[in-house]
């Protein structure tokens, strides 16, 4: 049994779960889960395409998991408390868990960008979202996304740069 993935040949999952509006602009985004491909538990690892004004995701940070990115082709802007910064390949940045300076990565370029995810894999853990009222609370209970208040968001499914 051979260990080499061929990540070309894995389908991407596109677009996002988000319910609206906060959708709209990771639509477009697609991930090829390589850490799943490899079986590995622990931690996952994506590789992360973005057209064109694409995001990564909302702002965010987790109570519990690291994270950490690495721009493989393409220009990002990474987007913090701090401010933003372009990242280009070679470019790297880490996110420690519990760390609440939000972060996502946007394109803003013509071309498209390639992006390494990797990021541990937290039973217990929770997403914070910076700028939207929007938490994802630990084992995706009492739903996937809640407001701050714990009221799950309806209507949560998949949607891709066509819906």
């Amino acid at each position: 049994m051979t260990k080499r993935i061929d990540s070309k040949g894995l389908a991407p999952v596109v677009g996002t779960l988000y319910p609206p509006p906060f959708d709209a602009p990771c639509r477009a985004r697609q991930r090829r889960k390589l850490g799943d491909a490899a079986g590995l538990p622990q931690f996952g690892v994506n590789l992360l395409t973005l057209p064109p004004g694409a995001w990564s995701s909302q702002r965010h940070w987790h109570t519990q998991s690291d994270e950490l990115i690495y721009v493989l082709a393409g220009e990002v802007t990474l987007v913090t408390d701090s401010g933003e910064e372009i990242l280009r390949p070679g470019d790297a940045a880490g996110f420690k868990a519990g760390d609440d300076n939000g972060h996502c990565l946007q394109n803003r370029s013509a071309a498209e960008a390639h992006v390494l995810e990797i990021g541990t894999r937290v039973a217990s853990d929770a997403a914070h979202y910076a700028d939207i009222d929007m938490i994802s609370p630990a084992g995706g209970k009492p739903a996937l996304y809640t407001r701050r208040d714990g009221t799950p968001y309806a209507d949560i499914r998949r949607r891709g740069p066509e819906d």
